[in-house]
């Protein structure tokens, strides 16, 4: 391994042409709202980190083609009729599916080929550690289930990621770390009662959010049958902070996937947990973007050969979003740019989510050793 590495962007315009419609849609902790905006899923949240990987990290960056994830990759995770139904709306020219995920003409289209730049990153960290694959991709994907849409979201990319990575034989094992600020509640149905994927989401405690997000996110959301102990739940104050995050990773990341040891990790890098973010408010900066993706390329290097692949989530501020990326992606490369977080440090409230940090160690520690 190398400190030379590069960025592998996995990239397809084809990822701008999925635009949701103004109107009705929700954010977390608020009421029903008929907003008469841009719907925050948007193209301009990629544009705008495309931007910034062009002018801080031209010189370390490639960017791949995309090929659309095949049936059988998609099938593998993803029950065939609900595919179909998919596919069908998208041909009839969209539908809405739930009151914020609307399928658009080019839906269908758009997440396939999101699944198949998350498959591609996983398999080229794979066979190459000196690179940092990275699906620029959207829609984002960690909120579908195998037979449902959800959250923004209509393919699990991320689970699309692992199982491919596993059925090809590449990979005997994989831990999946979502630091989305929404719990990825789609990723953890996936691999509820699985003993060779390890799920570990940090997100804010929003609570069910009814019928199509019947997941809580607790901490005793362990998993079910092979899979108990291997569903760990961290869910997280508002103004967690940086702070809050690193005690996260000291208390629980890094034993817990120390133990596992897996041979490839995927990060599901959702940036809403950013300080100027309208999603969650947990007050992450881009240090502390930074940080995060510094010590789970830390563990990639000590426990997965150096198989770290990044896919790309959620993140609605379009300002603080391409630096909060931009972040993760210094970190994941151990470099340091000269872009600055221009919305700086909140206050933070460390205090308390350690105390639920803790929380969420006692309910694991009948699996995993822990400090």
């Amino acid at each position: 391994m190398t400190s030379e590495r590069t960025l592998s962007v996995h990239w397809d315009e084809l990822f701008l042409t999925h635009r949701m419609s103004n109107g009705t849609y929700e954010f977390p902790a608020r009421e029903w709202l008929a907003i008469d905006e841009p719907h925050p899923e948007r193209p301009e949240r990629l544009l705008n980190i495309k931007s910034a990987i062009d002018r801080w990290l031209p010189e370390r960056t490639e960017y791949r083609s995309v090929q659309p994830a095949t049936e059988a990759q998609l099938t593998a995770v993803h029950d065939p009729a609900y595919l179909e139904e998919i596919r069908n709306a998208s041909r009839r020219g969209g539908e809405r599916v739930t009151a914020s995920t609307e399928v658009t003409e080019s839906a269908y289209r758009a997440s396939a080929a999101a699944a198949g730049a998350a498959a591609a990153a996983a398999t080229e960290t794979l066979e190459d550690d000196d690179v940092v694959p990275y699906a620029m991709s959207r829609p984002p994907g960690h909120h579908a289930q195998p037979g449902m849409a959800d959250g923004y979201c209509f393919i699990n990319s991320v689970a699309v990621a692992a199982e491919h990575a596993l059925d090809t034989g590449r990979a005997d094992s994989v831990a999946i770390i979502d630091w989305d600020v929404h719990h990825g509640n789609g990723t953890q149905e996936c691999f509820y009662d699985r003993d060779d994927v390890l799920v570990i989401n940090l997100h804010n405690d929003f609570g069910a959010w009814g019928p199509n997000h019947p997941q809580t996110g607790d901490v005793d959301e362990r998993g079910e049958g092979d899979g108990t102990g291997y569903n760990v739940n961290v869910p997280l104050p508002p103004g967690t902070g940086d702070g809050g995050y690193e005690y996260a990773y000291d208390r629980l990341i890094e034993p817990i996937v120390s133990a596992f040891d897996p041979d490839l990790l995927l990060a599901s890098a959702g940036q809403d947990a950013g300080v100027a973010d309208p999603g969650g408010r947990n007050l992450v900066t881009k240090d502390g973007y930074r940080s995060i993706a510094a010590r789970t390329r830390a563990l990639a290097d000590d426990h997965a050969d150096g198989s770290l692949a990044i896919v790309q989530e959620g993140g609605y501020q379009l300002s603080h979003l391409a630096f909060a990326t931009l972040g993760v992606l210094e970190g994941a490369l151990g470099v340091e740019t000269e872009a600055t977080d221009p919305f700086g440090v909140l206050e933070e409230n460390e205090e308390l989510a350690a105390e639920w940090i803790d929380t969420a160690a006692a309910a694991c520690e009948d699996h995993w050793d822990l400090p």
